[in-house]
């Protein structure tokens, strides 16, 4: 993929950009490693102060970063000025817990008298020079998540950002520059996925995360793992959304618009198969429908618009492909399942609410990272239980009933990093955020994310001590 701004709503291609050379990479790494030896040393009341700053020009620079994300990825202008936001709060968030989250621990001297110690200490210290591998969807949400811990633990970053959003890349490097954060300590890097390989092995690089595809995960985790270097992966996901008789069907209905259109559809953690109990499926299937159908779909710079177009062509053809199949093979398109003739140019794709859904149709099986929604009708929790856990992936999961016995279970046996109860899956900087299966390992956000790229060191002390 050409590293270039292309407006999904159009298909015009706004500016373009060179990779970097070798030589400049080389420059890259240099300045990192540099800036790490200095940067492991600063205080957290340093880190937090340049954070801090960081999130204040945010903000102020919100309305033209979200026109940016907008123009190169398609969210609604309204959902990306939500996702700066978001950044800044999160950026705040770290400025004022890392300290207390990367604190010394002292074990209870009883429980290590047998060591011989005195006393002992275990300390958080940093690793390095992380590399970032992240995805278009969430083009500054996705990056500040990572980068705000890792600052704050004293490492630096480099970012590997996704080709069509490089100018969403430029605006965070240079964020981090005006914040006072120094020289180095975060930059972007402008490359191709083939570039990833030979950075990742080089020495200097301490660990890698990536939000993206399974196989982008792979990828990165084999070659990692060949350096014996730590990851954290974020991949797909096929998030269930159960709606049981408890629950409040206006409210779990209107809810599910919301968790399965979010972003266009293109998020990792939008429900996407609804599993729903026999005894409410009609009601739900009706109003959820209606609801799907209503949304107005157009131009993402237009405030009333609820659905942009998707990030690239190919991504519309992935999703066209995935809808193709399942009607070809008996499935029911309640509403959408086509490209809206209003806009012949841009990438745009009919909200589309799917029944009818067997184990042989691939969107059974597959990820559909567009405003797709599958509906299942299920018998009872048994069965709303098996079709959950029934994919390769488990990033998140969102269940519907009022029920306590039943919210025990799903607890219980829903394989997932989330189990939202009620209400739609969200991020948010105070809470682990990660998979199980296939959607990855490792936790971002919350005193989980911010020790992943930690080295917990055990400091002992003997008698004379």
């Amino acid at each position: 993929m050409a590293i270039a701004t292309v407006n999904p709503a159009t298909g015009e291609t706004l500016k373009t950009f060179d990779a970097l050379n070798a030589g400049e990479i080389e420059d890259h790494l240099v300045r990192a490693e540099r800036a790490y030896q200095d940067h492991r040393t600063t205080s957290f009341a340093y880190r937090s102060e340049r954070l801090l700053e960081a999130a204040d020009l945010l903000d102020a620079d919100r309305d033209s970063i979200s026109r940016t994300m907008t123009t190169e990825m398609g969210k609604p202008l309204a959902q990306a000025r939500a996702e700066a936001a978001k950044c800044a709060k999160t950026m705040r968030w770290y400025a004022h817990h890392a300290e207390e989250l990367l604190a010394d621990e002292h074990p209870d001297p009883a429980d290590i008298k047998d060591s011989g110690a005195a006393r002992a200490v275990v300390r958080y210290r940093p690793i390095g020079t992380v590399l970032a591998v992240m995805p278009w969807n969430f083009p500054l949400w996705q990056v500040v998540r990572f980068a705000a811990p890792a600052l704050m633990a004293g490492n630096t970053g480099l970012l590997k950002h996704a080709s069509n959003v490089p100018q969403t890349a430029l605006y965070i490097e240079e964020l981090f520059r005006r914040a006072g954060f120094p020289e180095g300590c975060f930059q972007t890097l402008l490359i191709g996925s083939g570039a990833v390989e030979g950075i990742l092995r080089d020495p200097r690089i301490a660990a890698a995360t990536l939000t993206g595809s399974e196989p982008a995960g792979r990828s990165v985790a084999a070659i990692a793992g060949d350096e014996i270097k730590k990851t954290v992966l974020e991949l797909g996901g096929s998030d269930p959304y159960i709606v049981m008789p408890s629950a409040d069907l206006e409210k779990a209905a209107s809810v599910a618009v919301t968790a399965r259109v979010q972003n266009n559809g293109q998020s990792c953690i939008a429900a996407k198969r609804f599993l729903v109990h026999t005894d409410v499926y009609d009601a739900f299937a009706a109003r959820f429908t209606e609801r799907m159908a209503a949304l107005t779909v157009g131009d993402p710079m237009d405030e009333n618009t609820d659905v942009g177009p998707l990030a690239s062509e190919q991504g519309r053809s992935d999703l066209e492909e995935l809808v193709d199949d399942a009607v070809h093979q008996g499935a029911t398109a309640l509403c959408g399942g086509r490209r809206p003739t209003q806009y012949p140019a841009g990438w745009f794709y009919e909200p589309t609410v799917l029944s009818g859904i067997v184990p042989g149709m691939r969107i059974h099986r597959e990820e559909a990272f567009g405003p797709v929604a599958t509906l299942y009708r299920v018998a009872d929790l048994d069965e709303a239980v098996r079709l959950a856990n029934d994919t390769p992936f488990g990033l998140s999961s969102n269940a519907w009933t009022r029920d306590p016995d039943e919210q025990a279970r799903l607890a219980r046996d829903v394989v997932a990093g989330c189990v939202y109860f009620n209400g739609m899956t969200a991020s948010h900087p105070g809470l682990p955020f990660g998979g199980a299966k296939r959607s990855g390992y490792g936790r971002e956000l919350s005193g989980h994310g911010i020790r992943e790229f930690c080295n917990p060191t055990t400091l002992w002390y003997g008698p004379e001590d």
